[in-house]
């Protein structure tokens, strides 16, 4: 087997607000390896963004800081470099597809000098190779007038070529590892199937790795190799995709797989799972989805429950597994 090109171990990333700490964070362990796609699933607040911008080291200053673990890349500690040597990396080794393109393009330059400033800080080429790279590039991810586009700024732009120029930047360089978050969240059904075509293509022409961070579990019955279930700043359950779809273990994994429409079911109302997630500044001492979960014992809500190996290349946080 390849060795990895990833590996997060024991990753603590927390927000300090005035007396508060809130664990958004909290143990995750993570392994990419080369041309693997990973799916990182869960409801809105499990933690799964704050995971990607831990890897990229972008988060939120003052308030958020890891504070435990390490994020190993290529056999480097990213946590253990300086900002020059993070700034490298980014968008040349590791790229980022932010989940709304609208805020993370910059609406007052066009959109061939945000695609030409990452070849000339990366690969030192001349303006002009830089500007025909990022038509080219362009034109790879099927944007239709490539050589126009170039000199237009992002309101004059669809959603859908939004996303495509996010997607052709962070591709410009190459890079080993690719982390999209929630690349098709408010695009129309079409548009989301050719930007899931576009990434396997990245793939299978450039060899990236892909770490892709979702709520759709549509998505990733289509793109995953491996599965990573979070729930309040944990991972529930670690496994490849055809197991979790067909044989998962953890409650809460089940709970969002009873939660997908089916054609085949007549039910009046879709089934949603009771409770909500806890407050990550007062998280319970044992299984923090206890409280919503049908099979919980005391045991569950006051023993620590660790994330184990049920079967191979199988594991689950549950004692009931």
């Amino acid at each position: 087997m390849a060795e990895a090109l990833l590996n997060v171990r024991d990753l603590k990333t927390y927000f300090h607000k005035k007396d508060l700490e809130i664990r958004a964070v909290d143990g995750v362990d993570l392994t990419v390896f080369p041309r693997q796609i990973v799916c990182i699933v869960g409801e809105s607040g499990s933690g799964k963004s704050i995971t990607a911008l831990s890897i990229m080291r972008l988060l939120p200053k003052p308030h958020g800081k890891i504070v435990g673990g390490e994020i190993e890349f290529e056999g480097n500690n990213l946590l253990k470099l300086t900002e020059g040597q993070m700034t490298d990396i980014r968008g040349n080794n590791i790229s980022m597809i932010f989940q709304e393109p609208m805020t993370a393009l910059n609406p007052v330059v066009t959109v061939g000098k945000q695609l030409t400033e990452v070849l000339l800080r990366h690969r030192k080429l001349s303006k002009h190779e830089s500007e025909a790279k990022a038509v080219e590039m362009l034109k790879f991810v099927s944007v239709p007038r490539a050589d126009e586009i170039i000199h237009e700024y992002v309101h004059q732009l669809s959603g859908g070529l939004r996303q495509r120029v996010m997607i052709a930047m962070a591709m410009l360089c190459e890079p080993k590892l690719l982390i999209a978050d929630e690349p098709t969240t408010a695009l129309d059904v079409t548009i989301q199937a050719q930007v899931l075509e576009l990434m396997k293509k990245m793939r299978q022409d450039f060899n990236t790795a892909i770490i892709l961070i979702t709520h759709d579990l549509g998505v990733v019955a289509e793109m995953a190799d491996h599965v990573l279930v979070m729930y309040a700043g944990q991972i529930v359950e670690s496994v490849d995709a055809d197991t979790l779809f067909h044989q998962p273990l953890h409650p809460y994994t089940m709970a969002l797989l009873d939660s997908i429409p089916s054609l085949d079911d007549e039910k009046e109302t879709l089934y949603s799972i009771s409770g909500t997630v806890p407050n990550a500044a007062t998280f319970p001492p044992g299984c923090r989805f206890a409280e919503r979960c049908q099979r919980a014992t005391r045991d569950c809500s006051e023993n620590i429950i660790e994330l184990n190996e049920i079967k191979p290349g199988h594991l689950v946080r549950c004692q009931k597994a």
